[in-house]
């Protein structure tokens, strides 16, 4: 039997979701506020909250500064092109693990996740003197694929995971139907694992898009993304809090878009997926 729940329960377990989910965002509500504050209301004590005397002119400095277009124009490519390329390699690497797996999958699984434990400044010296032999320096498909390679095996895992979720009678039924290898993975797996890959692209895009390491040695100008705009309002003169948050609210305000709309279509696609 179900175990009831009392609406007192209900409403406790609201509570404290919301409170969790309010805790977890005020660092970036935080942000936001402080982006139409003055300089001076930004680094007041004690701090204000809502009353202050709203302005736009950190906004507009940053504008006037940077070309905001250039900088999300490169992320998009970034962050769009790198998890792109990840999952077309990652499909049939996690299709081979889940379906055609050998004694050593395991131990290929383990490894490609230690790789994540390795310190990202140990490889960097090796990959920029290889960025400057292949002329990598400072541009998008250089950055494309560092940011690939690093979210790989991420990706890789979590396709595994959700492939493993399949029933691989549906595959064998498909292949005794005559269906190829490549109509297997693009007509049968692909289209029921829609919701898994599409968590799996959100992932690593707000991955992708938040990386900064790397944007910021691997770039100058050319190729630079959202990460080095923003981290070129810290200057030796100092923090600039109310400009710097401007320039972090615009750095964040697309993929906030883009993760509540998927958010939006992932729980639609589940619901509709359990109703059936």
């Amino acid at each position: 039997m179900a175990r009831a729940i009392t609406s007192q329960r209900k409403a406790l377990n609201t509570a404290l979701a919301w409170g969790v989910g309010l805790l977890i965002f005020f660092p970036i509500l935080w942000t936001i506020l402080t982006s139409f504050k003055t300089e001076a209301q930004a680094i007041s004590d004690p701090p204000v909250f809502l009353f202050f005397d709203w302005t736009l002119e950190n906004y507009s400095v940053v504008q006037e500064r940077s070309d905001y277009g250039r900088f999300l124009w490169n992320s998009i490519i970034i962050a769009g092109g790198s998890t792109i390329l990840g999952i077309i390699i990652a499909v049939p690497a996690a299709w081979s693990m889940a379906f055609v797996p050998s004694k050593r999958t395991k131990d290929i699984l383990l490894w490609m996740l230690s790789t994540k434990m390795l310190p990202a400044v140990g490889v960097l010296y090796p990959i920029y003197l290889l960025f400057i032999k292949l002329g990598l320096l400072d541009t998008k498909i250089g950055l494309v694929i560092v940011l690939m390679l690093i979210n790989l095996p991420i990706i890789v895992w979590m396709l595994y995971t959700y492939f493993k979720e399949i029933p691989g009678e549906i595959l064998e039924a498909a292949r005794m139907d005559g269906a190829t290898l490549r109509e297997e993975v693009l007509y049968i797996l692909t289209p029921m694992a829609i919701p898994g890959i599409a968590s799996t692209l959100l992932l690593n895009v707000i991955l992708a898009w938040n990386e900064a390491f790397w944007t910021l040695n691997l770039t100058a100008a050319t190729a630079a993304p959202l990460t080095a705009f923003i981290a070129s309002y810290s200057s030796p003169e100092g923090l600039f809090y109310a400009k710097l948050s401007a320039a972090s609210t615009m750095a964040i305000a697309p993929i906030l878009i883009l993760g509540w709309f998927s958010q939006k279509q992932l729980v639609s696609g589940l619901t509709f997926g359990a109703v059936k």
